[in-house]
């Protein structure tokens, strides 16, 4: 295994991803996305609905819907492509090294199994237990995502409990088998802000334990402060800047970045005070990043951001900016750094 195989558990390369569309041009969902993954880090993927955040998270399962194709790149997992992997190789690193957090559990958990059959299920098709053995971890996992009373939640469905108590079986079942990366898609999307804060606090406590590497995506710059080490953003399929946590949130260089924190710290305020600018007509307007987003079909030559951006410039239209390391930890694809 090569040296930079050993660092990065996770090595994504130049990954291009398309959706085919009804009698339409391919819709663009990443293009050209490159990230690594540090064994034991948390990083968080930052951008707007629509960017490819979920897309890029679909991928490093090879989850893709059917019509959703990878026409370039690479995922190297431990140095292996899981690209050029078969199903059965890939059934073997699902959920034993690579596990989903899913956004709506309430979706991802079935109606008519209870939880410890679902939970055991991840154990079943990966470990050699006793039905007793089985039992006895899975009690302990119910224990380690935060249920004082196991034997009562694993008899219980899903419809009996809670939306944060459902968010927490999906963990179980996510860490189950101790992977080595833990995807998170949008998981607190759905929780009030103390539920949110366990759930994050949980996953930090997964992180200390048993050094697992996790990636999240979410919308909201909120999420990461505290929580994730490094965050990537991701605009309209290409990443724009990437670096530290305190980096990227407490000075953001990539006008899109900047106006992602403008974005959360106005929403926060608007939510505190219980009140939203009012447009004509008496309808309330929340806080919004101006212009239009992309059209995915037709993705321009230039900086995708430039036609909202307020500091663009002739060059931007030309060409898509280049990596500008601002820092030996921090990039940015910018005009504004240098050309």
């Amino acid at each position: 295994m090569s040296d930079s195989a050993e660092k990065y558990f996770v090595q994504v390369r130049q990954l291009a991803v398309s959706y085919s569309s009804q009698g339409g041009n391919p819709v663009c969902a990443l293009d050209g996305l490159s990230i690594e993954i540090r064994a034991g880090e948390i990083i968080g993927v930052l951008g707007e609905s629509g960017c490819g955040k979920s897309t890029l998270a679909s991928a490093l399962l090879r989850l893709l819907p059917p019509n959703a194709r990878c026409e370039a790149g690479s995922i190297l997992v431990r140095g292996r492509d899981l690209l050029s992997l078969s199903e059965s190789e890939l059934r073997a690193i699902r959920g034993r090294e690579i596990s989903l957090i899913p956004q709506d559990p309430a979706l991802a958990l079935n109606p008519l199994m209870t939880v410890g059959s679902q939970v055991g299920e991840v154990l079943r098709a990966h470990l050699p237990l006793r039905a007793e053995q089985r039992r006895a971890r899975v009690n302990e996992l119910l224990r380690e995502v935060g249920f004082a009373h196991p034997d009562e939640i694993y008899s219980a469905y899903p419809h009996q409990l809670s939306g944060g108590q459902r968010q927490r079986i999906v963990i179980a079942q996510a860490v189950a088998c101790r992977p080595a990366l833990l995807i998170a898609d949008e998981p607190t999307s759905k929780l009030d802000s103390i539920l949110r804060a366990e759930i994050v606090a949980l996953m930090s406590q997964m992180r200390r334990q048993h050094g697992t590497a996790i990636l999240v995506v979410s919308h909201d710059p909120a999420l990461f402060p505290g929580f994730a080490d490094r965050i990537a953003v991701i605009y309209a399929g290409r990443i724009v800047e990437i670096g530290s946590s305190a980096e990227i949130l407490g000075r953001p260089l990539h006008p899109y970045t900047q106006a992602l924190v403008r974005l959360s710290i106005s929403t926060v305020m608007s939510t505190e005070m219980t009140t939203v600018t009012a447009e004509p007509g008496g309808k309330a307007r929340l806080p919004a990043i101006e212009g239009e987003s992309l059209d995915p079909t037709c993705m321009p030559v230039g900086c995708r951001f430039a036609p909202r951006c307020s500091e663009r410039m002739e060059i931007c239209s030309r060409r898509f900016p280049p990596e500008f390391l601002s820092e030996t930890s921090r990039s940015v694809n910018c005009f504004k750094y240098g050309e």
